[in-house]
């Protein structure tokens, strides 16, 4: 039952015939949206079968809870509709109408296969090499995977290096990264590796400073190191930053950016695609 008066906590239910990933991103950055609004999220994921997906539907009302869902089985879709229109609950259908376009566009009828995104395909291996690659070729540990990584990283500590070839591996790109210190030899292979395929991170000073000393007490050290000193950190960055310059790499300052939007800056900067789940020629090809 809806209501005019303003709500202090909404809660959102997100229900699915397989894993929910794609409603759960939907309704996060939705959510992220107000942040002075309390927010209450569940998941029903893997309702597969009508008393399954009859429960989740049940436990959405008793909680008067707007829904997204993601259900590819039309009889399991029309119980679903059926419910929302009995009890005026909010729900949103993110599958259900782009699928049926597709249809309508190729004559194809859809597989109505749950969870067909995550098949154990060729892709989804590509995937894992990459993200073994990561974690083979973080930190520099081995200069040579330099010359067969999509990009490379560089970055003085805490620029986050290490989480974004990660993030990246999962888009299947490969990924490594060396991290800067002034004092320390640069590898040869860092001039043999084409710049185009080169980014460098850096941060604002007084930034950096605030995270390596959260670093040191998470550690259970003194917040006031060396490592955390702010004109060792400036020197740092300039020695990084004169680095790029000679390198002619791009440069993205991630002080106030996300993993995500960090990412996403990089993938636009050295024209690759995102290949999570489908890989695609490029129009050229």
């Amino acid at each position: 039952m809806t209501t005019n008066e303003p709500k202090k906590c909404v809660t959102i239910f997100v229900i699915s015939d397989s894993a929910g990933e794609t409603a759960s991103k939907l309704a996060a950055a939705s959510m992220a949206q107000y942040p002075t609004i309390d927010f209450s999220l569940f998941r029903r994921t893997f309702a597969k079968e009508e008393g399954k997906l009859r429960k989740a539907l049940e436990d959405a009302k008793r909680e008067n809870a707007m829904v997204l869902h993601t259900i590819v089985s039309d009889r399991l879709v029309k119980i679903a509709n059926d419910f929302f229109e009995e009890h005026n609950l909010y729900h949103f259908d993110i599958l259900t109408p782009p699928v049926a376009e597709i249809e309508r566009l190729t004559g194809i009828a859809p597989t109505r296969e749950p969870g067909a995104l995550h098949h154990l395909n060729e892709n989804y291996f590509k995937r894992i090499e990459a993200m073994e690659f990561a974690v083979k070729y973080d930190d520099g540990k081995d200069p040579r995977g330099f010359l067969e990584a999509d990009v490379l990283l560089l970055g003085v500590s805490r620029t986050s290096k290490t989480p974004l070839s990660l993030f990246l591996a999962n888009k299947n790109l490969k990924v490594a990264n060396l991290p800067l210190i002034p004092e320390a030899h640069l590898p040869k292979q860092l001039w043999e590796t084409n710049p185009k395929k080169i980014v460098g991170l850096t941060n604002d000073p007084d930034i950096l400073n605030g995270i390596r000393k959260e670093r040191m007490r998470t550690y259970g050290l003194p917040a006031n190191t060396s490592y955390s000193d702010i004109e060792k950190i400036r020197k740092e960055l300039t020695f990084a930053n004169d680095l790029y310059e000679k390198l002619g790499c791009v440069v993205i300052n991630v002080a106030s950016l996300s993993i995500e939007e960090t990412a996403s800056m990089i993938l636009n900067a050295l024209n690759l695609e995102d290949h999570s789940y489908y890989a695609t020629e490029s129009p050229e090809a």
